[in-house]
């Protein structure tokens, strides 16, 4: 996750569109200006440089206010607009692209991708219906069907907000809506991801599960109400209704914290807090702490124990356990 909050930052191609000193330039084969729909019109080639973004097109038009003033620029037909800066390609794709002279508002419309490219390799891939940057706020909108792609890494959500500082560091980051990240067989679900990146906290609520392959290819499952992971530390915890899966284990409870081992950096310890249980083929165990320890397998409980095994003597009463009366 920690690499696609660093390259996501990339991907605001028109953030200095609306504020940097530059001469708009537009170049087409024909320019009409209709006083009725107060509209400049461009056809054909269309091409426009501000600085060093490109916007190339077929079709344009550039609204006019009553004070004479520019408006929005609308491109469509599948517009395509680009910033190259030394090793570095951002580009933009969509059905309708429109740049407001005034509100300072990008926005991406129909099939809309954003890609950063080093070299001729893309690195980051955004697609969504629409994609929307304010270049006052530092806000990037993208809604309906959003997707983010890094290297391994892929997300998904039905809405992702992308908030920067003025230069360009990101603040926060929101995927909203069926939200996913997986990175190769690793792979969690929420209805909503918060990152801060002041504090570097990756935060998941709603309906929450993980599934984590481990070094022997075994699946750790938990689900939780809420997930929070801390970037500094390399620590987990998870809140309410919290239950793991792993081989044979079952365990769950209203709170736990998992920990990294110290050698391999890898989350190995998980600590239940609270009323808990941990429940072996027909054993269950209640303690108002376990401790569960994945690689070698173990577990510890501790705070009035209370061990449950389930049908001894198989139900049949000649073999039930009795005292012989």
């Amino acid at each position: 996750m920690k690499k696609i909050l660093i390259a996501i930052t990339g991907l605001l191609l028109f953030a200095g569109l609306a504020v940097q000193a530059a001469d708009l330039v537009i170049e087409s084969k024909t320019q009409t200006f209709n006083e009725g729909d107060s509209k400049i019109k461009f056809n054909g080639d269309v091409k426009v440089s501000v600085g060093d973004l490109r916007v190339e097109g077929q079709k344009a038009d550039v609204g006019v206010t009553k004070d004479q003033k520019l408006d929005t620029a609308t491109f469509y037909d599948k517009p395509y607009a680009y910033e190259i800066k030394k090793n570095k390609k951002r580009e933009v794709k969509a059905n309708i692209l429109k740049l407001s002279l005034i509100t300072k508002v990008i926005r991406a419309e129909g099939d809309s991708q954003s890609i950063v490219f080093e070299g001729k390799k893309p690195i980051v891939v955004i697609n969504a219906d629409v994609q929307e940057y304010d270049t006052k706020t530092g806000v990037m909108t993208a809604t309906g069907a959003v997707t983010i792609l890094y290297k391994e890494l892929e997300t998904f959500s039905n809405k992702a907000i992308i908030k920067t500082a003025k230069n360009g560091d990101l603040q926060d980051l929101d995927l909203i809506g069926n939200a996913r990240v997986k990175e190769q067989n690793n792979e969690s679900f929420a209805d909503k991801f918060h990152y801060d990146a002041a504090t570097k906290i990756l935060t998941a609520t709603g309906n929450t599960t993980s599934n984590a392959t481990m070094d022997n290819g075994e699946i750790l499952t938990l689900k939780a109400a809420r997930q929070e992971y801390s970037q500094d530390t390399n620590t987990f915890n998870a809140s309410g209704n919290v239950k793991v899966w792993y081989q044979d284990y079952f365990a769950q409870g209203p709170k736990i914290s998992l920990y990294p081992d110290k050698m391999t950096k890898k989350p190995n310890e998980v600590y239940f807090v609270g009323r808990s249980s941990i429940t072996q083929g027909m054993r269950t165990i209640y303690a108002d702490k376990i401790r569960m320890i994945i690689n070698p397998k173990d577990f510890h409980a501790e705070g009035n124990t209370r061990t449950v095994i389930k049908n001894i003597g198989g139900g049949d009463s000649d073999d039930d356990m009795t005292l012989g009366l």
